[in-house]
């Protein structure tokens, strides 16, 4: 049974709204109630252009390790790691400086390589341990919390609700900057704080290059789950690849593919040992249905980390959107996610050896003239206007909880879900009034 303190700090974290800030946008409190021996905090940041974990450590090393701290309270774990990578110099002193008192909490320092922040590549590099096929963290007694969601903790044991995001905007803009933004606010208005965009059209990596999405659409809104938004203008080449049609990737791939097998030599999971080889399900483009999955299972463990389609397919193929394809259709037929064996897997001899400098993923993906320097910037935005999606969380949409017309103020409860149910509450960014609650909760200054 849980100690008093360890349920206040999970109910606390639920009632604050706080969620994974390193994208996939897990409710923390859920990671809170576990039993672990490890909780890892990850400060890997690889995707190329992204700053906003370092400059985290480097101006509130304090705050993420409480927030660490308490969740090694919470879950009962007996020490904490905090994997960063060795370039981020002054986030390692800062972060050291504050662990000094803290004997249970140590630093983990990374190459400059991708996916260094993938959860079963930190598992694997700080613990020794090899989550196994279709399993979790917490299934080789792991809890891993981006540092931002540290961050959060803390501040939500303090009684202060998830309302801000940090995000870096690089890319063709005038003056890359990490800073911390309302939830809500539109791309558009994030891009001002960089100094505005040096092209004039564009196309957005919205929480990076990689893994992030991508839209033209300056007015989304920015959500808990933003890690950055990364500008390209949009004849750069990466913004015209992404923006290709799913159906002509598959052509162009069903035409085009050898079989060489880079796409999977090079896959960060194949070489832990998983069952995913992109160049087999490269062959489900050629089939109909009954055969295609056949092929499509060994898509069944990818965690669409990009570098088969952006950096390992020498003719520039679609490997990554043809197992994001393979899932979803699995999903579809509701074929179980893995069947195979989930122990006995040892990575590969050549594992260390294909690692992937983010200095080589930049010049594969053209970018390198845009790599400087996202410094922190304490310069705010007083918007007049923010949209809350309901849905920005792993779980049930939450639902309003305020009405067309009202005023309300920031920390607020906007939008709730029920407490039998996974979800976390969202809170006003700015005060102001109510102008709509679905499928946002639209507030305008008054």
């Amino acid at each position: 049974m849980s100690s008093p303190v360890q349920r206040f700090t999970v109910d606390a974290v639920r009632a604050a709204g706080v969620v994974g800030a390193g994208g996939a946008g897990f409710p923390a409190y859920v990671k809170l109630e576990a039993d672990a021996d490890t909780i890892l905090g990850n400060g890997a940041e690889c995707e190329p252009l992204l700053h906003k974990d370092a400059n985290i450590m480097e101006q509130w090393a304090g705050d993420v390790v409480r927030g660490m701290s308490l969740a090694i309270d919470a879950t009962g774990a007996k020490r904490g790691i905090v994997g960063i990578k060795e370039k981020n110099s002054h986030a390692v002193d800062a972060m050291a400086a504050v662990i000094e008192s803290e004997p249970t909490i140590s630093l983990k320092l990374f190459g400059d390589y991708y996916p260094a922040g993938d959860e079963f590549e930190l598992v694997h590099s700080c613990t020794g341990r090899l989550i196994p096929p279709g399993g979790l963290p917490i299934h080789v007694g792991c809890v891993v919390n981006n540092v931002e969601t540290l961050f959060n903790i803390a501040k939500a044991a303090d009684g202060t609700p998830m309302t801000h995001k940090f995000v870096t905007v690089g890319g063709a803009v005038a003056e890359p900057v990490t800073v911390r933004v309302p939830l809500g606010i539109s791309i558009g208005d994030a891009i001002d704080l960089a100094g505005g965009a040096t092209a004039d059209e564009l196309v957005i990596g919205f929480s990076g290059l990689m893994m992030g999405r991508t839209t033209t659409d300056l007015s989304q809104p920015v959500t808990k789950t933003c890690a950055g938004l990364i500008v390209l203008p949009a004849d750069h080449r990466l913004s015209m690849r992404k923006l290709l049609p799913i159906e002509a990737k598959n052509r162009i791939g069903k035409s085009a593919c050898d079989q060489c097998r880079l796409c999977t030599e090079l896959c960060p999971r194949y070489l832990l040992g998983h069952a995913v080889e992109p160049h087999q399900v490269m062959r489900s483009l050629g089939f109909t249905q009954s055969v295609k999955a056949n092929w499509n299972k060994w898509a069944d463990l990818c965690c669409s980390c990009g570098l088969c389609t952006l950096y390992s397919c020498p003719e520039d193929l679609f490997p990554k959107e043809a197992c994001d394809s393979a899932k979803d259709a699995l999903r579809a037929e509701e074929i179980p996610k893995w069947t195979g064996p989930t122990d006995e897997i040892e990575p590969h001899g050549m594992k260390d050896g294909r690692r992937v400098p983010v200095s080589s993923l930049s010049r594969r993906l053209g970018v390198t003239k845009y790599e400087h320097p996202a410094p922190w910037s304490d310069r705010e935005i007083v918007p007049n206007r923010v949209a809350l999606p309901l849905n920005q969380h792993v779980g049930m949409p939450a639902t309003a909880v305020v009405d067309v017309g009202e005023k309300v103020t920031m920390g607020q409860m906007v939008a709730q879900v029920p407490a039998d149910k996974l979800g976390v509450a969202i809170h006003a960014s700015i005060d102001g009034t109510v102008r709509a609650t679905e499928p946002d909760v639209v507030i305008e200054r008054s």
